[in-house]
């Protein structure tokens, strides 16, 4: 399991995501699959990876719109988007269920950047 406050996932949301496939996978060699958990979620695994490293979100329907994020691994993702706001930063996506015990948020920093926490489903 990754370590807390590590990033460990990236995500790219698209209103396009056949083209992002193409994209990607012409690029860089990433390959997609489904995400049996989340309808509209594709799963991207990146040349020699032993699991997949990220996830190509369908925006056309709602969400952030079009980004490309990294997502840190944090212990509580309702603390950390505390700690965020306290720190100068604005919750761009509340805490969320992503499925299987999964909790993740969007964040923006004190600077405007995008970036993601979760925390993962614990056993």
């Amino acid at each position: 399991m990754p370590a807390t406050n590590q990033v460990d996932w990236f995500q790219i949301g698209t209103d396009q995501p056949a083209a992002a496939e193409r994209f990607y996978g012409d690029v860089f060699g990433w390959s997609f699959g489904n995400d049996d958990d989340t309808p509209g979620y594709r799963l991207i695994s990146t040349p020699g990876a032993d699991r997949p490293g990220g996830g190509l979100a369908d925006t056309s329907g709602d969400g952030p719109g079009s980004h490309a994020i990294f997502f840190v691994n944090v212990a509580d993702t309702a603390e950390t988007c505390r700690k965020a706001e306290a720190a100068g930063g604005k919750i761009l996506v509340a805490p969320r269920d992503g499925g299987g015990g999964l909790v993740f948020a969007h964040l923006l920093d004190p600077s405007g950047n995008h970036i993601g926490v979760y925390t993962p489903q614990h056993d």
